[in-house]
């Protein structure tokens, strides 16, 4: 394994320069800068595992250098002018790793470099494994091997590294909260929380108390003091679900925070510093809302700094066979069930079917074909009549008896037979359908035939012998 690498900042070029022969002498590889300017024009190039940098310099102090660092490297800090209140303000307020007083003791320096450079290389492993596993139709809990799904995640890993605003719109159920969490693991600010709210799912009275907290006696009913969303999420992400949602004095709220990184609570007289990165998600159109006059079209430009759109489970049918194996390893994890594998005619059912309530509904109804089911495999008796009614009523309902789909388009080939074919005839026109149907895949085929793979294969040596 390569050399870790420390990062020192100090504006003392004495201090600096002893710093680094000290770290270069435990093993690391070490850079110097003067300032926190500095040392970000130098990151790109090095890329620290690790950084003990002073607070107090010219240009840029330790304090901004932090703010910019966001936590995305643990950061030491070290000071002349320490005290119980500064050690406090960096480490929680800054997202320092950690806080020393000059001089420092070497033996305490190695201990938490130690320490920060084993939680960068960890973070630096979790970011690999993301990415091989997206590679495989996985990113965090999103599940998807099709070209759309797979842009999505590229996308993702972009946006995740960056301080930018993402707008993250789809249809219920297509998994905008999902998309969100990946982008806050992916993120610098993974250690730090990660709050949603429901803006559909609150009142006007109380949306502002939500977001922005409140003082005690700010109005009736406020009986303590109590932090809004923006500080619970500090130095995390924060997700505005539903924002289309949200009433337009809230709105121009909003924009204010979003711009100066600064909330009051309600009743407050002072404001309060936030770092916090917000994604907003909605399953509406905020173009047509701006408009509309509905939407403030100045706040949608701003949230909609990265945008990511999330397909419809409709218009990545291929993902179903991986979403359904994920979703029904989690599911026999929850009700403690041995589903091992689906029946192909119920595959073939959930591709026909449009899924209006998106991976949402999939999962709705693999629960409770799987409660139902126990062990084995799901197959069309464990579904609700009510579901498969739905199918059947639908323009691409799935095949029904006596008839085929052709794998080409949508438009069922019924199985027409003139006065005077013989049985055999008649069996070999409609197994040579259905292994059209299935692009020759023999035990789909099998399946949707209602025969055993062994009986396909002794029929079909049986035409060929004919």
């Amino acid at each position: 394994m390569a050399k870790s690498r420390v990062l020192i900042v100090d504006d003392e070029e004495n201090q600096r320069t002893a710093l680094a022969s000290m770290v270069q002498s435990w093993g690391y590889a070490a850079e110097t800068a003067k300032n926190g300017q500095d040392a970000l024009d130098k990151m790109p190039a090095f890329a620290p595992h690790a950084i003990i940098t002073d607070l107090m310099m010219p240009t840029m102090d330790g304090r901004e250098f932090l703010k910019r660092l966001a936590g995305s490297v643990p950061a030491i800090v070290v000071t002349a002018y320490g005290n119980l209140e500064t050690s406090v303000s960096v480490v929680r307020d800054l997202g320092a790793f950690w806080f020393l007083e000059k001089p420092v003791r070497g033996e305490a320096v190695r201990t938490l470099l130690e320490r920060a450079v084993s939680q960068s290389r960890l973070n630096e492993r979790a970011v690999t494994l993301e990415r091989q596993l997206s590679n495989y139709g996985v990113l965090g809990e999103l599940t998807g091997t099709s070209k759309e799904m797979q842009e999505v995640f590229a996308l993702i890993r972009q946006a995740a590294p960056s301080r930018a605003t993402i707008l993250v719109t789809g249809e219920s159920g297509t998994g905008k909260e999902l998309v969100a969490r990946a982008v806050h693991n992916l993120s610098p600010r993974q250690s730090g929380p990660f709050v949603a709210i429901n803006c559909a799912a609150l009142p006007e009275t109380l949306m502002e108390s939500e977001l922005f907290g409140h003082e005690k006696g700010a109005f009736t009913g406020a009986v303590e003091r109590r932090a809004g969303c923006f500080e619970l999420a500090q130095h995390g992400t924060l997700l505005l679900d539903e924002i289309g949602d949200m009433p337009l004095a809230t709105q121009s709220k909003l924009l204010r925070v979003l711009e100066d990184s600064k909330v009051r609570r309600l009743g407050a007289t002072k404001e309060a510093q936030v770092d916090v990165r917000v994604i907003a998600a909605t399953n509406q159109g905020l173009d047509k809302a701006t408009e509309e006059g509905k939407f403030r079209s100045d706040l949608y430009y701003r949230l909609n700094v990265f945008h990511l759109a999330l397909p419809p489970l409709r218009d990545r049918i291929e993902d179903l066979p991986v979403l359904c194996a994920s979703l029904i390893d989690a599911l026999n994890k929850k009700h403690q069930c041995k589903i091992t594998e689906i029946d192909g005619r119920l595959m073939d059912m959930f591709r026909a079917y449009r899924w209006p309530g998106n991976v949402r509904e999939l999962r709705n109804v693999l629960e409770r074909a799987l409660i139902i089911a126990g062990e084995g495999t799901l197959s069309l008796a464990h579904l609700p009549k009510s579901f498969q009614a739905g199918v059947a009523q639908r323009a691409d309902a799935p095949t029904p008896a006596g008839a085929v789909k052709t794998a080409e388009g949508d438009d069922l080939l019924k199985v027409t037979l003139p006065v005077g074919t013989t049985l055999d005839q008649a069996e070999r026109e409609l197994i040579d359908l259905t292994l059209r149907h299935t692009n020759n895949n023999k035990t789909r085929a099998a399946d949707i035939l209602g025969i055993s793979i062994k009986t396909l294969f002794n029929k079909l040596r049986e035409t060929q012998a004919s």
